[in-house]
Formats: C-alpha cells, sequence, structure tokens
C-alpha cells in the first residue's frame, strides 16, 4: 500500500499542477516533477502513524448509515431553521462513553458526527468519553445509542 501511496501521488499531484497552470511548457513541468516529490515526501512525514483498517466491506454500510443520517438530519435542521418555535428544539451537551481507541477511527468518528448536521463534537475526555453538543436533544438515550452503535461499533470494527 505504501508504495502505492508513493506512486499515485506525486502523479495526482503532477497532473494537478499541469490542469491549474494549464501549460506543457518544460519549465512548468520541471518545477511540477520537483514540487509533487517534494509535497510526497513531506506529507509523508506529517503521518508518522500508519492506518492498519480491516474488514473494508464493513465501510459501506457505515457510508449508507452516515449518508441516510446526514440527509434526515438536514431535513430536521431545515425544518427547525424555516419554522422556529421557541419549545420545539432543546439544545443541549451529553456525554457519551466511548470504546473506541484507535486514533484514525476517532478521527473517522469525529468526523461523522461533525458532518451530520445538529451535531457538533466538542471534546474527548482523558476516560475517552465524547462531549456532543446536539441542535435538538429530546432523548440522551437515543443519541448515545446512535453513536455508539450505528458509528463506534462499525469503526472500531474497521480499525481495531
Amino acid at each position: 500500500m505504501r508504495r502505492l501511496y508513493f506512486l499515485f501521488l506525486p502523479v495526482f499531484l503532477f497532473v494537478l499542477w499541469l490542469v491549474l497552470n494549464q501549460s506543457l511548457s518544460a519549465g512548468q513541468i520541471a518545477l511540477g516533477i520537483a514540487l509533487a516529490l517534494w509535497f510526497t515526501w513531506a506529507a509523508s512525514r506529517l503521518r508518522p502513524l500508519k492506518a492498519r483498517p480491516h474488514r473494508l466491506w464493513k465501510a459501506v454500510p457505515l457510508f449508507l448509515h452516515v449518508t441516510l443520517d446526514i440527509i434526515k438530519s438536514n431535513l430536521a435542521v431545515a425544518r427547525l431553521i424555516l419554522n422556529p418555535r421557541p419549545n420545539d428544539f432543546s439544545p443541549g451537551f451529553i456525554m457519551i462513553p466511548l470504546t473506541l481507541r484507535d486514533p484514525h477511527g476517532l478521527a473517522m468518528l469525529a468526523c461523522i458526527v461533525t458532518y451530520t448536521p445538529g451535531t457538533v463534537w466538542v471534546d474527548l475526555t482523558e476516560d475517552h468519553r465524547l462531549k456532543l453538543h446536539v441542535l435538538d436533544l429530546q432523548n440522551e438515550e437515543y443519541w448515545v445509542r446512535l453513536v455508539q452503535q450505528r458509528y463506534e461499533r462499525p469503526l472500531k470494527e474497521i480499525f481495531e
């Protein structure tokens, strides 16, 4: 996989450089090659911890669940914003205990939670509890179950 990374990234950066500059001159080609190789080397130094995902087929249903949840959340937030009523929603914070320890899995969980409108990842405490802000916190148990079962469990299967 590492060899593929060192082949794909410089080629992609080189082609991107040429497309953005709209030129095939010798100077742009030489500069594009030099920058592509340098950025690839620099990017490899920024990631000392390598991800080791397993069971990647588990990512397909996770992706579908996240997509569906984002669509449903967009509609719910739009309904709250376009039809505001003071008693319609109750924002709040919730603490969710996590068993996921892999930093890549936690980063994915942070992205999933933050991409979903109406929720924001606030903090991860020392004892691995996620502090989550929810725009419409009607049922805390629902949110704990949603994060732990729908997002954390598949991420654990993929990254741990």
